[in-house]
């Protein structure tokens, strides 16, 4: 039995055999969106740019020199050592001399200054990447350690709302939701960003 089944078993031990019939959950919501591909790109583009990310567009060709363009621009002089990528990350979208993530502790990845990843699918409305724990997305330490992450997005992966990108993904798998770079504010509204994940996120977007 897993900790989930664990869990979800007392809370119906707590509630009794008498507890009420959950009430219907409504699907009247929004579904779909009608807008164009190239317009959900733009709204994606201006959501993470609010949230602080920076985004670059290009072709499909070029992704490997306009991630390496994004990394330098990003880490000044870093050694390409310093940045690990996610084992699923396609060889020719790897910026040259970077290292692959080969399951070593996660400690060990707070030592890079950087991390190249794809996603699972990306929501237009919010704003918001989905990494699902695959070997395109890597684990999840591997988004949060280094200071810096450079997602790959293709116009493919992204689509208007919450309910359409939740249509894609797995229910069960690790999925964690980044909308910007790791951020928070104290009671005095100071913003301080890297605290829970990385201080800097780029968004190359393939189009």
């Amino acid at each position: 039995m897993s900790a989930r089944d664990e869990i979800l078993g007392r809370i119906r031990t707590a509630l009794g055999p008498d507890r009420a019939a959950p009430a219907e959950v409504r699907r009247d919501y929004r579904l779909t969106d009608d807008r164009s591909p190239d317009e959900l790109l733009d709204v994606l583009t201006d959501r993470l740019e609010d949230y602080r990310a920076t985004v670059v567009r290009c072709a499909p060709s070029e992704v490997a020199a306009t991630v390496g363009s994004a990394l330098r621009t990003a880490l000044g002089e870093h050694s390409p050592a310093d940045v690990v990528v996610a084992p699923g990350v396609p060889a020719d979208r790897r910026p040259d001399g970077a290292v692959e993530d080969d399951g070593r502790p996660a400690v060990a990845l707070a030592g890079y200054a950087a991390t190249v990843t794809g996603v699972a699918v990306a929501i237009a409305e919010t704003g918001t990447l989905v990494l699902d724990g695959s070997p395109l997305s890597g684990r999840r330490a591997l988004s949060l350690l280094p200071d810096c992450l450079v997602c790959v997005v293709e116009a493919a992966q992204v689509v208007g709302s919450v309910p359409e990108g939740l249509a894609r993904l797995d229910p069960l798998a690790p999925l964690t939701m980044i909308s910007g770079p790791s951020a928070t504010s104290d009671i005095e509204l100071q913003r301080v960003e890297g605290v829970h994940g990385p201080r800097t996120l780029v968004v190359v977007l393939v189009a």
